[in-house]
């Protein structure tokens, strides 16, 4: 890590920053002539501050502040070491960390630990996860009363309907993408294919599969974090927020995902299109721990604006071959690459809690050799006595802290954490107008 910085002269500052539970990046701006010691001796900060809420600020009640006298975790430095911050006027480096106690074990409201865990579950059955993500955003002008589409930089007109998979589309803020894919290679962030979408302004981008499912969350988070700071520095903004249109399509952040064993072989193929038993067994596992899951692919209020019939986003607990109308849909192509894609998520999540969800799920699947339904056919949205997500941001509170699915894929601290963060927003976005909660959204999730 220190070899990095001694490549880069010029950079002057750096950032040292963890994930909270809102995804939320958190941490200090630190004179590059001190990073040495942060690297060698990591940093500390409350522990409360990865359990704040969407304001920034302390959960009432929290056993973490006046009842602990607030006290410190301990921040090192994760594997992914010093990047550059693009979108930056001067030079700067981000350094991702993640906490522990004074006793050197991981801190258990660390969203970033409870995604390791699942994993270290994985590699102990000889096992590792294979994941993929795509992210839906919105490029906005939000510098008026109403949000809109920005300005082309080529044509200077607005878009103002959408335009799905349109060439057009893309090369209106072709500065704005070539400046966007260049920053993800300086910080080694693997954006592939990027559409326009249905939504007005939408685009997604995909990034590449890793057989590292904490590196794909880092890329996850870490693009969310570049794509928003890219777009301020060209003079909109991008916005992961779940429905910032009512009119349009919101935000998704669909993930694939496969499994493989230790010689490398995907154990969800049996060289057909229906996939092995082992799929069978991940899928009913993640449909059984799905509702309980909602507030992990719905985490705040404009979440459930979003899950709604007809929208392009699942309301429905089901699972079919090759069907964008279910919440889990088996895409076809070659066997060797047969895997899952978890449809629910909506653009707004945190990376690590989702794919710690999803994963878990999965994998409880697995060791419990579960059995799913039938998958379905046809439109999902058309089909009666389907099982739903929780319908209401207090209903997936409710599930989430008395779930036995989630009690067996994150530790009590993290639960109890999310859980009264949640109830702290449920309690004071109620007092909000529309718009309070769209300004607070666009800019944050």
């Amino acid at each position: 890590m220190k070899n990095w910085l001694r490549k880069h002269p010029e950079v002057r500052t750096i950032r040292v920053a963890a994930a909270d539970l809102n995804g939320q990046p958190r941490g200090k701006r630190v004179p590059v002539r001190f990073a040495d010691a942060v690297v060698e001796n990591g940093t500390r900060f409350p522990m409360s501050v990865l359990n704040l809420d969407i304001w920034g600020e302390d959960i009432d009640d929290s056993p973490l502040v006046f009842e602990s006298g607030d006290k410190d975790g301990i921040l090192k430095p994760t594997e992914r070491g010093f990047m550059p911050m693009p979108w930056l006027d001067s030079p700067s480096a981000l350094l991702p960390i993640w906490m522990y106690r004074e006793n050197g074990k991981p801190y258990e409201g660390d969203p970033r630990h409870a995604l390791s865990s699942v994993v270290a579950r994985y590699k102990k059955r000889g096992l590792t996860p294979v994941c993929a993500m795509e992210l839906e955003f919105f490029l906005i002008d939000d510098s008026g009363k109403n949000l809109q589409v920005p300005l082309s930089p080529r044509s200077g007109k607005r878009r103002k309907a959408a335009e799905i998979m349109s060439i057009r589309a893309l090369d209106s803020f072709d500065t704005f993408f070539t400046d966007l894919y260049d920053a993800c290679e300086e910080m080694d962030i693997p954006a592939d294919t990027a559409i326009s979408e249905s939504g007005l302004g939408q685009f997604e981008i995909n990034l590449m599969h890793c057989d590292d499912a904490l590196r794909a969350a880092d890329d996850a988070w870490l693009f969310k974090m570049l794509l928003k700071g890219m777009a301020r520095h060209h003079g909109f903004a991008a916005s992961f927020m779940a429905k910032p249109y009512p009119e349009y399509s919101g935000n998704g952040l669909h993930t694939h995902f496969s499994v493989i064993d230790k010689d490398g072989d995907n154990v969800f193929s049996n060289d057909g299109p229906e996939g092995s038993d082992m799929l069978r067994h991940a899928v009913a596992g993640c449909l059984a721990a799905m509702r309980d899951c909602t507030l992990l692919f719905a985490p705040h209020a404009n979440s459930y604006d979003r899950l709604i019939p007809e929208s392009h986003a699942p309301n429905a607990i089901c699972w079919a071959y090759e069907n964008r109308t279910s919440a889990i849909r088996i895409p076809s192509g070659n066997p060797a690459a047969r895997r899952i894609e978890h449809r629910v998520a909506g653009g707004d999540v945190n990376p690590y809690l989702m794919l710690a969800g999803i994963l878990g799920a999965a994998l409880i699947g697995i060791e419990d050799q579960m059995e799913p339904p039938k998958p379905i056919t046809g439109n999902a949205y058309a089909i009666e006595d389907l099982p739903l997500l929780c319908e209401t941001w207090e209903e997936a509170i409710d599930a989430f802290e008395n779930s036995e699915m989630v009690a067996r894929i994150f530790p009590k601290e993290l639960i109890r954490n999310l859980v009264m963060t949640k109830r702290q927003e449920v309690h004071y976005m109620a007092e909000l107008s529309p718009e309070e909660k769209t300004e607070i959204y666009l800019d944050t999730v």
